[in-house]
């Protein structure tokens, strides 16, 4: 069979994609593995054969990163779980020689072992339902132990941890498994490992290279030496205080070795037929199903007879591929702590087309990383979706380079609070977010939300330039128990099952929570007992709690009290949704607020707020009726007397009558000879008439609210705890398109009360912790490159009441996973938003 594989080197050296049909050319093949070796993503060797016979073998590298001694097809890496396959003969040896049998029950040699009724062969299969040991280790070790054999026994004896499933009913990968397979290996045989291996393993077939070593031995002269690959220079990262045992690792060999090991399949020298068959079958569950794992060897395709395994610990990262019908043999063994050659191998040895990420690098930027750190002048190198490198970096050769020209450059900002999703299926540019350095949004607001199915269909039929989260809102799963027009009571037992059934369901599918919108009719019947029964759902499935509370005017401080008590009973982190003062006899008292929600952190309560920049809010004008008596004149003059300014706020959206958009509550009024309540009270009894007259209309009344003061707004900001939000959707209120913006315009540049790393933390880093999402939100390796280049001298929100569309200034450039999608004020027609599962 030809060697085949689709690369065109100059083409990938410019940055692009590279797909199409595999073809014969070896020099190709050399191409790509030099070009990873030479961008710094492979170190290591790499070999393909057929028939037995070597057709492509070179090494790329060091052996050691210290010495800068060469890689050669002969040097022997820690071959990781490479190494479990060897283990598995071991045991065949031993059976063909009538010393054990598979299923025997492994107390039979192990008799310190707290489980009954776990076979030898469950250990191969891994279904044995025996947990990892790491944890178990860490939490038990003292500073100068280090693992062995025995002294795992000895801890699973002691301490006995209880099993993760029964045996035999699921498959799960434990490396537990072959620790103790090692163990039998050395008390049936009376010999340790490594000198049972080299005795029956590779003296008889001639592997060189090969040997077992542990970090209680010396240390052999053919030694790869496992290292990272860092922006500041290689970092040793190889053995450790785990790698005194064997059994799921620390086999040593070469790639040469390991085709004569692949090859000896084909042969009886190690092991009979019979056993050989073994090796390769799938393992049957209790349930009668199956799972593609053998004995060491995972089962690719079955019927086309091909098996691979792969390995990585600490610095190294390998596979062995094996295409018994056909003998041909992949194999690539690594120390730089980089898995992209293996993937690629993996897909050339399939045949599968080829797509190899190229990098690019932001050079000559003020990084501000998101973690509240001080502005640095550092590059940032992408690779694909992720953030390969932050450091003093060095452009590769033909490398895309963009020079920030010494401008910010943070993670993309993460809005915690969004009403934007529901736009996204006819504006998938997302301008609202990007305009102003949103690159996340998180949806599933105020007790509203949508199916966590629905969401992945609509981004998968019409995919979005930015990342969404969702929580589960706990009015609509609410509506679905309890129907839309029952929503005026408390639920009852039985219905608070159902609802949380439906929770745990979004949970599941990667919700981030429970929301709530109690100040909201659809939720603010609930009982206090049904939202802590609720919220101990999400929390079993470490899921978080964000609500509008049920006042933020007259009855703020029992709204305050009730997410306190839904916090320690439910044992949640909770999140007070766009924190705000309402009530003006209560204006200026944001300090008393914030000594609440810090006694209650003291407590042990995870208790945060998000908060959006403005002291106006958009609504529904009945959320001015805390009583919620619509009807009450005297219920309508407390509102303009204490509620909201009727000269500043704005019907927004009137569709009983058009004429009134755009207009105050006060011009109202005055065009109707009317008194401010009285004309309140006609605004909501028009609506409700309209509604019954139209029970399909939606949205059909939004005022924006003139109710807080910018005094407490900045205290609220300032808050340690508090993130920014924007409760925004695609216009309306400006807070839409300017929230972000607007901070760093008014309170970072303008009044001064955050700085400028504090306010990019409140932005990215804190909204991520808060919510809930990770590996997001910083600039550091590893992390997805949603990334913002601000310049800091012309950023600022330009959108206003009369114009709640107008795009930011300042905001340069939005990276959303790598790809660009805003430049110059305008939407780049790339669209690699994701949705982010908890």
């Amino acid at each position: 069979m030809k060697l085949r594989i689709l690369f065109l080197l100059f083409v990938l050296l410019f940055g692009l994609d590279i797909y199409g049909q595999v073809n014969s050319n070896l020099k190709e093949l050399d191409s790509v593995l030099t070009y990873l070796h030479q961008t710094k993503r492979f170190n290591g060797t790499v070999l393909y054969a057929e028939n037995g016979q070597s057709i492509y073998k070179k090494a790329f590298g060091v052996a050691n990163f210290e010495t800068e001694e060469k890689l050669t097809t002969k040097s022997s890496f820690n071959l990781a779980s490479v190494s479990k396959q060897f283990f598995c003969v071991a045991i065949g040896q031993l059976a063909d020689k009538g010393l054990l049998k598979l299923d025997d029950d492994c107390k039979k040699y192990l008799p310190e072992l707290p489980y009954n009724g776990i076979t030898i062969r469950n250990l191969m299969n891994q279904v044995s339902g025996i947990p990892e040991y790491f944890d178990l280790f860490m939490n038990h070790k003292t500073p100068l132990d280090t693992l062995t054999n025995e002294g795992l026994i000895k801890l699973f004896q002691k301490h006995r941890p209880p099993l993760d499933f029964p045996t035999g009913k699921e498959w799960a990968y434990s490396n537990t498994n072959y620790v103790f397979l090692a163990s039998i290996i050395e008390r049936v045989s009376k010999m340790p490992i490594p000198e049972y291996f080299e005795k029956n393993i590779f003296k008889p077939l001639k592997m060189e290279d090969s040997y077992v070593y542990t970090i209680k031995m010396p240390k052999p002269a053919n030694h790869v030496l496992g290292f990272s690959e860092l922006a500041n220079g290689r970092k040793l990262n190889d053995l450790t205080t785990f790698d005194g045992l064997v059994g799921d690792g620390n086999i040593y060999s070469s790639v040469e070795d390991l085709l004569i090991w692949e090859q000896s399949f084909y042969t009886t020298t190690l092991i009979s037929d019979k056993y050989k068959k073994e090796i390769f079958k799938q393992v049957k569950l209790k349930d009668g199903s199956s799972h593609p794992y053998g004995f060491g060897w995972m089962i690719e395709d079955e019927k086309e007879q091909v098996y691979m395994h792969t390995g990585g610990w600490a610095g190294f990262g390998n596979i062995i591929y094996r295409d018994a019908k056909k003998n041909r043999t992949a194999v690539v063994l690594s120390s730089g702590s980089n898995g992209l050659a293996n993937r690629v191998s993996r897909d050339f040895f399939k045949g599968q087309k080829l797509s190899v990420p190229t990098t690019f690098l932001i050079k000559n930027v003020s990084l501000i990383d998101g973690t509240g750190l001080k502005a640095r002048n550092e590059s940032v190198r992408i690779e694909g979706k992720r953030i390969k490198e932050v450091g003093n970096l060095t452009p590769f050769e033909n490398e895309e380079v963009i020079d920030g020209q010494g401008k910010i450059l943070a993670p993309g900002f993460i809005d915690s609070h969004s009403h934007l999703q529901g736009y996204l299926s006819v504006y998938q540019d997302a301008i609202a977010a990007l305009n102003q350095g949103v690159t996340t949004i998180v949806s599933g607001q105020d007790g509203g939300s949508e199916p966590i199915d629905s969401i992945l269909a609509s981004l998968k039929a019409n995919p979005t330039a930015v990342n969404i989260a969702t929580y589960t809102g706990h009015a609509t799963i609410r509506a679905k128990v309890m129907g839309n027009n029952d929503l005026n009571r408390a639920a009852t037992k039985s219905e608070i099952k159902k609802i949380g059934a439906l929770l745990k369901s979004e949970m599941k599918k990667g919700s981030l929570g429970l929301s709530t919108g109690l100040e909201y009719e659809d939720g603010f019947y609930s009982s206090r007992h049904e939202i802590i029964e609720l919220a101990k759902i999400a929390a079993a499935d470490k899921g978080k709690y964000i609500s509008h509370i049920r006042s933020e005017d007259i009855s703020m401080r029992e709204a305050i009290d009730e997410i306190i008590t839904i916090g320690r009973e439910a044992k949640i982190p909770v999140q007070i949704s766009h924190i705000k003062i309402a009530l003006k006899d209560d204006w200026g008292t944001a300090p008393q607020l914030l000594s609440i929600l810090q006694n209650a952190r003291a407590e042990g309560i995870d208790i945060t707020a998000d908060c959006y920049p403005y002291d106006f809010w958009n609504s529904t004008p009945r959320v001015l009726f805390p009583k919620k008596d619509f009807k009450s004149i005297d219920g309508a003059q407390y509102a303009t007397e204490h509620l909201f300014d009727a000269d500043e706020s704005i019907m927004i959206r009137y569709k009983p009558n058009r004429v009134y958009e755009g207009k105050s509550v006060g011009e109202i009024a005055k065009l109707r000879n009317e008194t401010h309540a009285q004309t309140l009270l006609y605004i909501i009894a028009e609506a409700e008439k309209f509604e019954k007259e139209n029970p399909t209309a939606y949205g059909i009344q939004t005022i924006m609210g003139k109710s807080m003061s910018e005094e407490d707004v900045m205290s609220f900001l300032a808050w340690q705890h508090t993130n920014v939000c924007s409760d925004g959707g695609n216009g309306g209120h400006p807070r839409g398109y300017g929230s972000f913006t607007k901070i760093l315009s008014r309170y970072v540049k303008e009044k001064q009360i955050l700085s400028w790393e504090n306010a990019i933390n409140k932005m990215t880093a804190l909204s991520a912790e808060h919510v809930g999402i990770k590996n997001r939100g910083i600039i550091a390796p590893d992390y997805f490159a949603d990334l913002v280049l601000i310049d800091p001298d012309t950023v600022k929100d330009n959108a206003s009441i009369d114009d709640p569309k107008a795009l930011s200034d300042g905001i340069l450039k939005v990276w959303v996973n790598g790809i660009l999608v805003y430049k110059d004020k305008a939407s780049t027609q790339k669209y690699p938003g994701e949705f982010i599962k908890r």
